[in-house]
């Protein structure tokens, strides 16, 4: 009785470690990165904000000014153009 319950024991202790361990090492980086991805967006809404917020511009312009602000956000320093279109034959 004894033995089984020592073997229970370890078998408890080995998988509580071993799930403590995947889970905290699954996180780190994860995390991070969701975090700038969060505060990107973040960014973005509030410079669609103050576009708005002024007479000067309009929605399109607004819009754009939130593209670029997410795309700067990413590590692209000049938005992408958009692909060419081959010509019809």
């Amino acid at each position: 009785m004894k033995h089984r319950q020592l073997l229970l024991t370890a078998v408890t202790v080995l998988a509580t470690a071993g799930f403590v361990m995947t889970t905290a090492y699954a996180q780190t980086g994860g995390m991070e990165r969701r975090g700038e991805r969060r505060g990107n967006r973040d960014e973005g809404r509030d410079a669609k904000a103050e576009c708005k917020a002024g007479d000067e511009a309009t929605r399109p312009e607004c819009r754009q000014d939130k593209r670029d602000t997410k795309q700067e956000g990413r590590g692209d320093e000049e938005p992408k153009a958009p692909a060419e279109k081959p010509p019809a034959t």
